[in-house]
């Protein structure tokens, strides 16, 4: 070019560049290109206008959807806007790989945005070389997709502010990462340290409280909404030379702080520094743009998620009553854990009431369902059921008042057909402390367990009424136990046995072996039951547990003091008697099969399995011959004593009828009359006993017999 000559048009030098030059104005949809830009598009080399659509036909539709995220960056920051996207042909194939450079501005009464910027070619180097692994080619980018994919799962997963600080912690970016960490929140007019990774205790102190005018990358993130990066310490230190000193001591040579922003309020500030110079290119900025956007939605989250657990633990906590003062001779335990899905309150329920007599009452329920109205119901009846219990009614009156209460309740509460109204289970049991003495009143609930001094659980069918709030003039029959020296009640909540997939029965089962094989005091017992269900609760009342939980969880343990009982010391003597009792009525024959469990549940590490169907039988007899025969209700009173290997069984059936049983010599056909047949065959010794009013039969079976009726015992219960 001679001396004095103009310049060539700046269209000619960049045609001679191979780089064309186009303009995008979302406002209009339009886009326009001169004939470079075209010809790399893949048209006709020749300027054109084309539709947002037209244009994003040309383009890969992974980067298209970056570019949109780049140009909002890009004017948020007053920067450039650079990427690099894939041209397609017609059949889907990458044609060519361009790079664009703009530089966009936002019209915020249009609400759009308008730049002009270059296209020019890029070329690709070949995979798997050096080259082809830096931050600008395609390896890179689909490192990157997959990172912000695998961020974003972790982080949406994380429950609790500790957990999103973790995996912030553990993120490795593609080709750059952060070796530390720092988010700040904002409390009033100041800045607050959220959590920290990559420095030392105690090194957050000088940032803790700053006031959000200080002259700090992270307060003019909070104060502006924008990003600040700073690729070397002199930018930072000619940028912020007031806190310049507080950040130089740590050694890193590249920041970047970003905005935290939910919902448009910017929440706080995030931190990346790094231990070498980072250059925070268009896509570093992009990436580590949008880990701080996840980043903020999780830390939301999070927070959230604590407040509202906060906030129905505390209420819970103020629901559940604390457990009296200790009471002479008897050990009390109890656990409370609520559900693990959406609100962690709901409508069980425990308490231990003083009553007028010098006993006590325990209580357990259930509202029906996981929601604040549940756990209102709940709160009303159990002040309901303490003020009916102070009063000095009997177990049944307690209940059959709650239900009326219940019923009234729910209509009251504006319940229009039998789907909205709400129910409720309960167990309602008066002890006595000096006898041991139980007297339990039944709505709906489950039975409760009894442990033996030596170890032996029995479940103790108790008489029922319908649930609280069904019926409001239901009765509740009352069902009176005596609690032996050395033996512990379990009464608890459906949740404890219904949870993981269980049933009634299956759930039992898990939980007796946890009684029978539990060596502990009373308050590790209640641990080892909530524990084997879900994981570790707290003390008495709510508990962090694993998520998995289906349902609320209530327990109460009720020992009298004795060998085996475990409410104080380490249990030295096994004791050597265990026994149940039972009422079969004249109008509950179907009680006679539940005697028939009991009575094996009592034998269950009997040597002789024969013995044990022998027994059975004999009991079926017995308590079949006082129905049918006689007008009275049958007590049913079995017994062990003695060591494994030599122990004694011993059964009795009493009734208040005088009529005394009569040995007979049934015909082959007839169906009944071989009751004391069967007694005078299969037991070792039997007889009966007058009563002052009425009599009892009882047998006798030893575990180290061997005689031929236990032999016949085995074909005799099996014809039966």
């Amino acid at each position: 070019m001679r001396t004095g000559e103009p310049l060539p048009a700046v269209g000619e030098v960049l045609a001679a560049l191979a780089t064309g030059l186009w303009h995008w104005d979302t406002a209009t949809g339009l886009v326009k290109v001169d004939g470079e830009a075209a010809r790399l598009l893949g048209l006709p080399a020749e300027p054109a206008v084309l539709t947002q659509a037209q244009t994003r036909a040309r383009l890969h539709p992974v980067d298209w959807n970056e570019i949109t995220g780049v140009v909002q960056l890009a004017a948020a920051e007053d920067s450039l806007a650079e990427v690099r996207v894939r041209v397609m042909d017609g059949e889907g194939r990458v044609v060519r790989v361009v790079r664009s450079r703009s530089k966009p501005s936002y019209d915020r009464v249009k609400r759009a945005y308008e730049m002009t910027g270059t296209l020019q070619e890029v070329t690709e180097p070949t995979p798997g070389t050096p080259a082809g692994r830096t931050a600008v080619t395609g390896d890179w980018r689909r490192s990157r997709e997959a990172f912000l994919l695998d961020a974003g799962r972790a982080l949406a997963e994380a429950r609790s502010t500790a957990e999103v600080l973790r995996v912030a912690a553990g993120l490795s970016m593609p080709g750059f990462s952060p070796d530390g960490l720092a988010v700040f929140g904002v409390e009033g007019d100041r800045l607050t340290i959220i959590g920290h990774h990559g420095h030392q205790p105690g090194d957050e102190g000088p940032f803790s409280h700053m006031a959000l005018e200080t002259d700090y990358p992270a307060a003019e993130v909070v104060r502006t909404g924008r990003a600040v990066y700073l690729s070397t310490p002199e930018q930072y230190k000619s940028r912020y030379p007031l806190t310049w000193p507080l950040a130089q001591h740590f050694g890193r040579q590249s920041w970047a702080f970003l905005p935290l922003t939910v919902a448009g309020q910017t929440m706080g500030a995030w931190m990346a520094a790094f231990a070498y110079p980072v250059a925070f290119t268009p896509d570093e900025r992009s990436v580590l743009t949008t880990v701080a956007r996840m980043l903020a939605q999780a830390l939301s989250r999070a927070g959230a998620a604590e407040t509202a657990r906060e906030l129905t633990d505390g209420l819970q906590r103020s629901m559940l009553p604390k457990l009296g003062p200790e009471i002479p001779g008897m050990g009390v335990a109890a656990r409370y854990v609520p559900t693990g899905g959406g609100l962690q309150v709901g409508g069980d329920w425990y308490d231990m009431i003083p009553l007028p007599n010098g006993r006590f009452a325990l209580v357990i329920g259930d509202v029906q369902g996981h929601d604040v109205r549940a756990a209102g119901l709940m709160g009303q009846l159990r002040i309901a059921l303490r003020a009916y219990a102070s009063e000095g009614h009997r177990p049944d009156a307690v209940l059959s008042r709650a239900s009326r209460f219940l019923h009234g309740m729910t209509y009251d509460d504006g319940a229009e057909d039998a789907a909205d109204l709400r129910f409720a289970t309960c167990l309602y049991v008066e002890v006595d402390p000096t006898t041991g003495m139980l007297d339990i009143a039944r709505a709906g609930h489950p039975d409760p367990a009894i442990r033996m001094a030596d170890g032996t659980v029995l479940a103790r069918p108790t008489a029922g009424g319908l649930p609280l709030g069904i019926d409001p003039d239901a009765d509740y029959p009352t069902t009176r136990i005596t609690l032996e020296p050395g033996e512990t009640m379990l009464i608890c909540t459906d949740g404890l046995i219904e949870t993981g997939g269980h049933d009634l029965e299956t759930g039992w089962k898990r939980i007796r072996t946890i009684l029978e094989e539990h060596k502990g005091d009373l308050e590790e017992l209640a641990d080892a039951l909530v524990q084997a269900v879900h994981g570790p609760s707290s003390h008495h009342t709510t508990g962090p547990l694993a998520d998995r939980r289906e349902d609320d969880i209530a327990v109460l343990l009720l020992c009298r003091e004795g060998e085996g009982c475990g409410c104080g010391d380490t249990v030295t003597v096994v004791p050597t008697v265990r026994r149940t009792m039972l009422t079969v009525a004249q109008a509950e024959p179907e009680r006679v099969a539940v005697a028939r469990q009991q009575l094996r549940e009592l034998l269950h590490d009997w040597d002789s399995a024969d013995q044990i169907d022998s027994a059975v039988l004999l009991l079926s007899e017995m308590l079949t011959n006082v129905l049918v025969h006689t007008d009275a209700d049958a007590l049913l009173l079995a017994e062990v004593r003695g060591g494994p290997g030599a122990r004694r069984m011993r059964v009795e059936v009493t009734d208040t009828s005088d009529d005394l049983p009569h040995k007979r010599r049934p015909g082959e056909l007839a169906s009944s009359g071989r009751g004391l047949m069967l007694i005078e065959l299969l037991a070792e010794t039997w007889g009966v006993d007058p009563r002052g009013e009425g009599k009892s039969i009882w047998f006798e079976l030893y575990e180290s017999a061997e005689s031929s009726a236990g032999a016949e015992a085995g074909s005799a219960a099996g014809s039966e």
